[in-house]
């Protein structure tokens, strides 16, 4: 998902689309944060019986106007130890090429997250891909969560990502904070990003762009006007891996 319709026109339609996979899918593949669109998850997972619905759409500045279109539906099971289950379904658009992905994901909590110390949980995704009928990759993430009090806590988080299309393995990695600096508002920040070999391309034709593996950052503004709703306004830059700006509507319900 590159920006300039040069490198398009000098690469092979074969190598894009590799490399748009690649860029796309990964998006998602992080487990999801603070809720909603945020990408560096936190360790906490909820009580069994208690269900979620995230949906967020991104629309991306460059000249192709890419988009992410996203419902991601969750619950808490009692599994010996709570569970969070979940999948997310996502529509796309990168360079004016049409993607549709499903993703099934579970998180579970290992360490309590309190105030002053620290807390952990482990959470896995797999993706796969509506229009091609194939499995895209796996996803292992271990998010670690200190809350410094109740208005203001820090989420870090490392994990890999098999991707599939290219048969590449990815260090994810992320940080990020969230501030509840005044009644019903929280200021969230975070950036996060993937290391590792970029994808091959045909002899003759010019690299993927190292974007790709450049941080990818997120800055946003959540309302909560009740406790079970969630309203966000979000920038991002380079979310996808792509070097483009992003703006976020998000809606997240709790019930």
């Amino acid at each position: 998902m590159h920006s300039s319709g040069r490198w398009k026109q000098r690469m092979g339609a074969p190598s894009l689309l590799l490399v748009l996979a690649a860029a796309v899918l990964a998006y998602p593949i992080q487990a999801q944060a603070a809720g909603g669109a945020f990408a560096v998850d936190d360790a906490e997972v909820g009580k069994p019986g208690e269900c979620k619905v995230e949906s967020w759409a991104s629309f991306a500045t460059n000249s192709a106007r890419d988009f992410i279109g996203v419902i991601s539906p969750a619950c808490v099971a009692n599994l010996g130890r709570p569970v969070e289950l979940g999948a997310q379904f996502q529509r796309s658009r990168a360079d004016g090429e049409w993607g549709t992905s499903l993703g099934l994901k579970a998180k579970t909590n290992i360490l309590p997250v309190e105030a002053g110390k620290l807390g952990l949980g482990i959470a896995v995704n797999a993706p796969f891909d509506l229009i091609t009928k194939q499995s895209t990759g796996f996803a292992v993430n271990v998010p670690a969560t200190y809350q410094f009090s109740e208005k203001f806590k820090v989420n870090v988080n490392a994990g890999w990502l098999y991707e599939r299309v290219d048969r590449l393995n990815w260090l994810t990695w992320g940080a990020g904070f969230e501030w509840q600096f005044a009644d019903k508002f929280t200021f969230i920040g975070e950036a996060f990003g993937q290391l590792g070999k970029l994808p091959a391309v045909d002899e003759g034709d010019p690299p993927p762009p190292n974007s790709i593996r450049e941080p990818r950052l997120q800055l946003g503004v959540r309302f909560t006007p009740v406790e079970s709703l969630d309203v966000d306004l979000i920038y991002g830059r380079n979310i996808t891996g792509e070097n483009a700006n992003w703006v976020t509507l998000g809606l997240n319900v709790r019930f």
